[in-house]
């Protein structure tokens, strides 16, 4: 991974790539996305502290549920009333990664927050499939739980393949589609992930790069470190935030195996063939992308906004690597809001 991408500046200038017809489209964003989410009203009055605290990992600890299904014991977090939200984390993260941009959009939306099978605290039922096909099949199951029938949908990394999968699949159960950097038709799995992959078949993935950056702390956010490889802010992540990532997966002979088990998981391309499906895809479909990132081309932004039949167009964001939606969740809250017709 390249030591030399740039760190965002404190408050980002971004661009904007939307095409005359998606400007167009993208004016009247606003009464659309309000009859798409029902016309929810937007909350009023309250900072995100006051409308339920800070999500720090003792919160988020305190906060997580879990849903006995078919699949396992699905862990996951809820915030908020109203219209559903669903937040899809990157790989290898859980949802602790949208702690800040769930704070942020709790009071528009009903913030629902699971963690992938094989990542975060999901215990993953015995011989069950951990394929991005799964997951979807997974998430329409926690959707059903909750009673939960259409959401908006933010997604980052991994987790922007199978929200691919879900709104191709599913479009009924998706009003709006948020992606930031992650898979696309071409890019499944990013050749980055191609050396990772083969130590999950050995055995090896968790102990040679996890378990060591779980241990030292600096060492995680290096050059070295998926720190360096993948945020642009040299004190991101968090201690909190690696104890958090890897402890269920490096302290257990389950977590090891079930993070493994993820990681082979994204080995066959999920993506193959989609294109056609996002060309008809009517879902509003809005793309945020990190122009410093390392794993994923600068290309395949272009390919979700002119493969994508309802895009809204892409905001690059200068400097910004693969995680950076978990550095800059103001961001994340006013494409959001945007989308949503909510502010």
């Amino acid at each position: 991974m390249s030591s030399k991408d740039f760190a965002l500046p404190r408050n980002p200038v971004v661009t904007h790539g939307l095409r005359r017809r998606e400007f167009l489209a993208f004016t009247t964003g606003a009464l659309a996305a309000s009859t798409l989410s029902g016309c929810v009203p937007r909350a009023t009055g309250g900072t995100s502290a006051q409308q339920g605290g800070t999500l720090d990992a003792a919160a988020y600890h305190a906060s997580r549920r879990y849903l006995d299904s078919r699949f396992g014991r699905i862990a996951y977090v809820e915030r908020g009333t109203g219209e559903a939200a669903l937040f899809l984390h990157g790989f290898p993260l859980n949802s602790f990664q949208w702690r800040g941009a769930i704070e942020r959009l709790s009071p528009y939306r009903r913030c629902v927050a699971p963690d992938f099978m094989g990542l975060g605290y999901t215990e993953v039922a015995e011989g069950q499939s951990y394929a991005p096909e799964a997951q979807v099949d997974m998430l329409v199951e926690l959707l059903d739980r909750l009673a939960i029938k259409s959401v908006d949908v933010i997604a980052n990394d991994s987790g922007g393949a199978i929200a691919q999968l879900l709104v191709t699949r599913h479009p009924e159960r998706v009003r709006t589609l948020l992606l930031t950097n992650c898979d696309v038709e071409s890019e499944c799995p990013p050749a980055a992930v191609l050396p990772v992959i083969e130590m999950a078949r050995k055995g090896e993935y968790v102990d040679a790069w996890l378990a060591p950056w779980l241990a030292d702390k600096a060492l995680a956010r290096s050059e070295k470190g998926f720190g360096g490889m993948c945020y642009s802010n040299p004190s991101k992540p968090t201690d909190e935030a690696i104890e958090y990532y890897f402890a269920p997966l490096v302290r257990s002979p389950r977590g090891k195996a079930q993070a493994h088990a993820y990681t082979l998981g994204l080995e066959a391309n999920a993506l193959a063939g989609i294109g056609p499906a996002l060309q008809k895809c009517t879902v509003p479909t809005r793309i945020l992308w990190g122009t410093g990132d390392t794993i994923f081309s600068q290309s395949s932004a272009d390919y979700l906004d002119q493969t994508f039949g309802a895009s809204r167009g892409v905001r690059r964001v200068p400097g910004a690597k693969l995680f950076f939606p978990e550095e800059y969740p103001d961001l994340i809250a006013e494409e959001a809001r945007r989308l949503w017709g909510v502010g």
